[in-house]
């Protein structure tokens, strides 16, 4: 017995077997497509056929499952339960492996690049953008598991990228990359993660690593994509276990500019690319703590003429470019790491009145320099359709995010308000100054990938920085 077709033909067809393991038809269809047979439905098999279980698991799969039910996570796989002893050799048809520092081992099929990658796994729940969220600097010291299960459809392209180097360490998905079905397409998604030293793996019940996240927390991990296919777990899981995590670390000044820059581009439109940026009204400084282009792109749209700064620069060097205006940008890691040098730039440049705009880790940032502290959350949020609420108006948007760190609104000093508030869990998305030109929000206004409603935030600064100017 060495395939699924001699399972189908010795239950007399598609349908019988169908019949026999209580789903439909479509099923069996899936279970040919991915050259496996889910575990729960073995027994009735076994029955039906009088194979012996072994006989089952020892069916070979070369290529991804496209059911979650095919998923080779730790609750399908003979012998691997969370948190219990991983066994040495991967099923039949694994070609990479997922370990969390607790033990459990997700199988799957490995893409991208042969490699082993370590970080805190966290999930993305946005439908599109996912070469934007891959080269998001936001994302540094992560492995990324996206919910939406259609991802490579788009290709890549050398347009859609927010930094030059990707941060991201690796990337789950349930299915196996589809094949580039657009236009703008230059080359396939597994190519391009290639070229980046970026592993993936597919095959995966991402739901249930999903829900896994959302009750326990991102947990550290390992994705092992090895060229030999051999794996050693045991080595794997200490590899996750002595990562340090993200609390504490500072990845803003690995991910941000080594030298100041003048950015140019304005934002893309529908069959015309890029536009030139437009009249320049106002100069503004943008300190780089891992930014994405687009972010540059609205404050370019805005009417801005925007030099960039690296994370490291300090008040003086700010100061000396005589902005107009100084904006703070998201990045990855702790915000009270990158505070050991950031904090008193912001805090110089705050006793020189300048106006003030923070987006994400530049809003924490703004937070700590006004004298608030900042957490950890358990889950984080990341992903485009997250709806906040805006105090003053009562408004809610819906925005993009991705950070695993907040403001602690308890922490906030007197003269500092909340102004935006999370509808997931009622964490802190914005605050303002009431007595210094100086506002930030926890969220991306640029809207890459999606939604649109916060790009206002981009000429409220500019508003702020002309009744400043006077």
């Amino acid at each position: 017995m060495r395939s699924v077709e001699d399972i189908i033909a010795l239950m007399g067809g598609a349908e019988a077997l169908a019949t026999r393991c209580g789903v439909g038809t479509e099923a069996v269809r899936k279970w040919r497509q991915a050259r496996a047979i889910p575990p729960k439905h073995w027994p009735a098999v076994s029955a039906a056929t009088g194979l012996p279980l072994d006989a089952l698991a020892r069916l070979s799969s070369p290529t991804t499952p496209s059911n979650a039910e095919t998923s080779m996570a730790p609750e399908t796989v003979p012998g691997i339960t969370p948190g219990a002893a991983p066994q040495q050799q991967p099923p039949a048809g694994a070609t990479a492996a997922l370990v969390l520092a607790d033990g459990s081992v997700f199988w799957g099929l490995g893409f991208g690049a042969h490699t082993t990658s370590v970080g805190e796994i966290c999930f993305n729940t946005g439908m599109t953008g996912y070469q934007e969220t891959l080269t998001d600097p936001s994302y540094a010291g992560q492995i990324i598991t996206f919910t939406f299960p259609h991802i490579g459809n788009v290709g890549a392209n050398a347009e859609d990228v927010e930094s030059i180097t990707p941060a991201a360490r690796g990337l789950v998905v349930k299915l196996d990359l589809t094949e580039p079905a657009n236009y703008r397409a230059t080359r396939h998604l597994d190519d391009w993660l290639k070229s980046h030293g970026i592993p993936g793996i597919a095959g995966l019940d991402t739901r249930a690593l999903t829900t896994r996240i959302r009750d326990s927390g991102a947990p550290n991990g390992v994705l092992a994509f090895p060229a030999n296919g051999r794996f050693d777990l045991a080595a794997l899981r200490a590899q996750a276990t002595g990562w340090p995590g993200l609390e504490g670390m500072d990845l803003a000044r690995e991910v941000s500019c080594r030298q100041s820059y003048r950015w140019e581009e304005g934002l893309w439109h529908w069959g015309e690319g890029f536009e030139p940026s437009p009249a320049k009204k106002h100069k503004v400084v943008a300190v780089d703590y891992g930014a994405k282009r687009n972010i540059l792109r609205c404050l370019a749209d805005a009417g801005c003429d925007v030099t960039v700064l690296p994370a490291t620069a300090t008040a003086e060097d700010i100061l000396s470019q005589n902005p107009d205006g100084v904006f703070l940008s998201n990045g990855p890691g702790d915000p009270a790491a990158t505070g050991e040098y950031a904090v008193p730039a912001i805090r110089g440049v705050l006793e020189a009145g300048k106006p003030v705009f923070g987006i994400c880790l530049g809003h924490q940032l703004l937070a700590l320099a006004l004298g608030a502290r900042t957490y950890k959350l358990d889950r984080g949020h990341r992903g485009a359709n997250q709806p906040v609420k805006d105090l003053a108006t009562g408004r809610v948007e819906i925005t993009s995010q991705n950070h695993g760190f907040a403001v602690d609104d308890k922490s906030l000093p007197e003269g500092v308000k909340i102004t935006h508030v999370s509808l997931f869990d009622g964490s802190n998305e914005g605050i303002a100054a009431e007595h210094r030109p100086a506002f930030s929000v926890q969220y991306h206004p640029e809207a890459s990938p999606g939604p649109s409603d916060s790009h206002y935030l981009f000429h409220r600064f500019v508003e702020m920085i002309e009744k400043h100017k006077g």
